[in-house]
């Protein structure tokens, strides 16, 4: 069973995950989309589209053969999305879910080209999207913050239409500029131009490398984007002069366990690198990147985590404050957080 490493996990921890505050780095839009959102929307486009309307038949739609599937039924989902209500509707839910699992701040990676090109105008786009980060603050505090990411396979008019969307609406809640979609055959120089746009105009750039490719797309990430932090990055850990390289420059790799087996990335959760990059010194961030789509959650994750690295509630907690650490936060707000995930912890071990 896919969670046996998470689930060895004792009450006791997982409770503790469960009432931690935390944030999340990496987690995609559209898939973060829940089973019941997904059959709504699969039930409201009936006939064009081959998303199963019943809830219950995701799981089995869900089951990936490899990455260049897991793309395919992606994009089945994100052709659900087909205007402005559906993006607020969506972005809304996402929001309380995360709040739920006592997420504070969030991260989201959207891909603002997919909706324009399905002829969502990106004006409304914006809107939508602006509106229900307002919606979910006021009704479950938490902070949605955005990434507009390029979805790589679709090349340079994507880019393009992506980074025009960014600086030319510059909605309030968005921090950064990625690069999403499948790696191969999508090198990750052909975007540095769109990238240094990105930067000059003050966004943070987190592309996606070595997910399911090898370390040399990491490399190139680095040569060519300018990254923060990296989405994925697994890759790193079969190249020690790369992980030396991230550890001293303090880029850190946004890691999601169970994606990384459900897409076949890596074979297993007991054979997942995290435990070598951790050994190694590289910054990782625990995140769950199209949870709904892989059957987990952001507090699965820190407990496959907590699994694999062996962590009581303190090791638990320290991942929590990595997170924020890492995150486009500011000083004062960062600060904030991190006491209230110390309080957290004092709490629960006095």
């Amino acid at each position: 069973m896919l969670h046996d490493v998470g689930e060895t996990v004792g009450r006791t921890t997982q409770h503790f995950i469960a009432g931690l505050p935390k944030v999340e780095l990496h987690v995609h839009h559209v898939g973060s989309a829940s089973p019941q959102t997904v059959a709504r929307l699969a039930a409201r486009h009936e006939g064009s589209s081959p998303v199963p309307a019943d809830p219950d038949l995701l799981a089995d739609y869900f089951q990936f053969t490899d990455f260049a599937h897991f793309i395919e039924v992606y994009l089945s989902v994100v052709d659900l999305i087909r205007d402005p209500e559906d993006v607020l509707t969506l972005t809304y839910d996402i929001g309380a879910g995360l709040a739920a699992q006592q997420v504070r701040y969030a991260e989201l990676t959207i891909t603002p080209y997919s909706s324009v090109k399905r002829g969502i105008p990106a004006q409304a786009f914006c809107e939508a999207i602006e509106e229900a980060r307002q919606r979910a603050a006021r009704d479950h505090g938490i902070q949605l913050r955005w990434c507009f990411d390029i979805p790589g396979e679709a090349g340079f008019e994507a880019a393009q239409t992506t980074l025009e969307v960014a600086l030319g609406l510059r909605p309030d809640g968005l921090v950064s500029f990625g690069l999403a979609g499948p790696e191969r055959g999508v090198p990750r120089g052909q975007f540095a131009e769109h990238f240094a746009a990105a930067r000059a105009a003050g966004l943070h750039c987190v592309p996606h490398a070595g997910e399911s490719t090898g370390a040399q797309t990491v490399w190139d990430a680095v040569h060519h984007l300018t990254p923060e932090r990296i989405g994925h990055g697994i890759a790193a850990a079969r190249d020690e002069t790369l992980m030396a390289y991230l550890t001293d420059h303090d880029i850190a790799l946004e890691v999601c366990p169970t994606s990384n087996v459900c897409t076949r990335a890596v074979p297993s959760l007991a054979e997942h690198p995290l435990r070598a990059l951790v050994a190694a010194g590289v910054p990782v961030t625990i995140n769950s990147d199209d949870p709904p789509m892989f059957s987990t959650t952001l507090n699965q994750e820190y407990a496959v985590a907590a699994r694999l690295l062996d962590l009581d509630d303190e090791g638990v907690a320290e991942l929590a404050r990595r997170a924020v650490r890492y995150s486009f936060l500011d000083t004062q707000e960062k600060a904030g957080l991190l006491a209230e995930i110390d309080a957290y912890l004092a709490g629960r071990v006095s």
